[in-house]
């Protein structure tokens, strides 16, 4: 008991400069009492007394430890599994983002009628002195909602498979070159 007697008379003596001063005769009479072998209290007929709770520590006081700490470290190694999984949720929700933009913009560029009037541009640039479509294009099919939405899928798709693909090399190709060389140096420090 007598080791924990400076660190108990400290936390005390904090928690009263805490509290305020009323508390601080009953903090050191605490710790004067707390001195005494519990046995010789108990045949006295009290309570013994038990360690109060330490006190939080000031802001200032954490924020000095926590600035000063930083750690040095090199990522030696890449789990291509681990980056395979990571990068194919990302570009799947990519796909996702990029599908829902695509229909929101056509659905207010169609709204607005852009599309009738370009293919009705396109129909007026097509035609022919016999007021013919000679080439036998359909602009109308370019611009249909199947086929904008279905070339985004497609792309998407592509866009998934191919990031995925190319990250899970990346990663090979950076242990390998980590091998050679040692990896990235990192330093991280905490947030004050």
């Amino acid at each position: 008991m007598s080791e924990n007697q400076p660190n108990a008379s400290s936390k005390d003596s904090d928690a009263a400069g805490v509290a305020g001063d009323s508390d601080v005769e009953t903090a050191e009479s605490t710790a004067a009492d707390s001195t005494e072998p519990a046995g010789e209290k108990e045949a006295e007929g009290t309570d013994t007394v038990t360690e109060a709770e330490p006190a939080p520590t000031t802001p200032g006081a954490v924020k000095a430890t926590l600035a000063s700490r930083k750690a040095h470290l090199t990522v030696s190694r890449v789990e291509p599994w681990s980056v395979m999984k990571f990068s194919f949720v990302v570009s799947l929700v990519c796909f996702i983002i990029l599908f829902v933009a695509v229909a929101v913009i056509y659905a207010t560029l169609s709204m607005l009628g852009v599309f009738d009037e370009l293919t009705n541009m396109i129909n007026a640039l097509l035609e022919g002195d016999g007021g013919d479509d000679e080439l036998g294009l359909n602009p109308a099919a370019w611009f249909s909602p199947g086929r904008v939405l279905g070339y985004t899928g497609v792309i998407g798709a592509l866009n998934v498979v191919l990031i995925t693909a190319l990250s899970t090399v990346g990663a090979m190709v950076y242990n390998l070159v980590s091998d050679l060389v040692g990896g990235v140096d990192v330093t991280l420090s905490e947030a004050e």
